[in-house]
């Protein structure tokens, strides 16, 4: 295991982080070296351990685009919205940075330790203050967030209830003069008052990629996407409500108007031929 070690004296410590408060003293880091990430953007994508169909479902649109146009993508390695951001950059062909709370031999959550693995094997980095053989303390959790948000432009959260910990990196991302974006949510979810609420303090609304490229000034074009063409009509009807963010698989099958056996046929032809996958509770995402 290479970990190395580099200091605010190094030139290898990333310039954004050197001008926040509470400055990391050192920094491990294994993978690729945060020097070749010097200059191009970053972009936190954070939120909610206990993360809803519609939170999974914005958190693997936003971060796949984000990636897919060039955007390094940062965050916790947590399960929730962390673990779903880091999937789909690597699912995207991007580059994501998971930031721990304990040392990088000792990978939290154990469950994700394949996802980390992936990171590193597609050109990603893991990073965290402390060295080899710190355990995940409490208050390690709450200081790595400081990092995340330090290390980029902006922090995006996707999904968080009213006390989620995700607002705790909102914070540290005002405290150093990052831009904050939110994901609005239904009004009658408890795992969206976090987020609304930030919107109402004045965190950027985000709806879309463009929302966040705009807000950063970022002149990043991704190459146009092959349109997903449908093979039957059936097919079709489903593509046009997934385009319309219906993701749900019991509301696809009742907007759809379609037989629950040609609907289920359908829905396995599409996932076949790459133009679906589930992305968990029974919900589905356009590729």
């Amino acid at each position: 295991m290479n970990i190395k070690k580099i200091t605010p004296k190094s030139k290898a410590y990333p310039s954004l982080l050197s001008n926040i408060p509470s400055m990391p003293k050192q920094l491990y880091c294994l993978g690729k070296p945060l020097e070749e990430f010097e200059g191009k953007p970053m972009i936190a994508v954070i939120g909610s351990r206990n993360v809803s169909p519609y939170g999974r479902h914005v958190t693997e649109k936003l971060a796949s685009d984000l990636a897919r146009n060039g955007l390094i993508i940062v965050s916790g390695l947590a399960m929730g919205v962390d673990g779903i951001a880091h999937r789909a950059t690597i699912d995207a062909g991007g580059t994501a940075i998971a930031v721990l709370p304990c040392g990088l031999d000792r990978i939290y959550p154990a469950t994700n330790h394949n996802l980390a693995k992936d990171i590193l094997n597609n050109g990603g980095t893991l990073v965290s203050e402390y060295p080899t053989n710190t355990d995940p303390l409490r208050q390690n959790f709450i200081a790595r967030n400081r990092i995340i948000s330090g290390l980029s432009l902006a922090v995006l959260i996707t999904e968080a209830a009213e006390k989620s910990g995700s607002l705790h990196t909102a914070n540290f991302a005002l405290e150093q003069g990052r831009e904050v974006m939110a994901v609005p949510g239904n009004i009658t979810s408890q795992t969206s008052v976090g987020t609304n609420n930030l919107i109402k303090t004045g965190a950027t609304p985000v709806t879309c990629i463009e929302d966040v490229l705009n807000a950063l000034k970022i002149k990043v074009v991704s190459p146009k996407e092959k349109e997903i063409q449908a093979d039957t009509k059936e097919e079709h009807a489903i593509i046009i409500l997934l385009k319309k963010g219906v993701a749900d698989g019991d509301e696809l099958l009742a907007r759809s108007e379609l037989e629950p056996a040609i609907f289920n046929q359908t829905l396995t032809m599409m996932e076949i031929t790459g133009k679906v996958k589930p992305s968990g509770n029974g919900s589905w995402l356009l590729l």
